[in-house]
């Protein structure tokens, strides 16, 4: 009768820990499941309908200081709307093209106004992504002198990515990952308050932070 007992016991044990791991997982996803609910009674944030003016002002310094080495740039993409990416997402999958993203709407910093890409413009006009062009003849590449200076600036490189790395893109996080925008937070709209978060608290950069 003991052994019977004990059997029993150790069963609800083994039950027990298993709820308790599944109820752990349950509370680490459910917002990945159900991206709009607010488990965490934060304000609905406002739509985002452009670049972050502290990304927006950097984007700016970014140009003129790399006119400044003879360097001329285009910035291609800023932000981009979840119906926008979505029909980036398909190019390649369900429409004509190359894939150029694995981000659907909504998973991109672009869709968040933290994000960028550029390319190189020659001098007779032409627009390249060209990695090894040396328009100001000094003996660099171009386009790595452009990350250079926009690391200077705050952002992150999208080149850095061990996994699908994304060459033209520029981004800001502000220490935000996708799963912190998509709960509704948001950097700070006034840009000093931005740039100064950005000094002190820890940047998360990752492959969860998708182009």
């Amino acid at each position: 009768m003991a052994k019977v007992k004990r059997k029993k016991s150790t069963s609800w044990i083994v039950i027990t820990a298993i709820l308790a791991i599944f109820y752990i997982q349950l509370q680490d996803n459910v917002q990945d499941i159900l991206p709009d609910l607010n488990l965490n009674n934060q304000q609905e944030a406002l739509p985002v309908t452009d670049l972050h003016p502290a990304v927006l002002a950097q984007k700016n310094r970014l140009v003129a200081q790399t006119r400044e080495l003879g360097i001329k740039i285009m910035i291609t993409d800023g932000f981009r709307t979840h119906e926008e990416q979505d029909r980036l997402y398909q190019q390649g999958r369900t429409a004509v093209g190359q894939i150029v993203t694995h981000a659907r709407g909504g998973e991109s910093m672009h869709n968040y106004g933290l994000a960028i890409d550029f390319a190189l413009r020659t001098d007779d006009g032409r627009v390249i992504w060209d990695l090894e062009h040396d328009g100001n003849r000094n003996g660099k590449s171009d386009w790595m002198e452009v990350v250079a200076i926009a690391k200077d600036l705050g952002f992150q490189w999208g080149g850095d990515w061990d996994h699908f790395p994304d060459y033209p893109h520029l981004q800001m996080d502000f220490g935000l990952t996708l799963r912190d925008l998509k709960r509704g937070e948001r950097p700070p709209a006034d840009a000093h308050e931005t740039m100064e978060a950005m000094k002190y608290r820890h940047t998360r950069f990752s492959s969860d932070n998708i182009f």
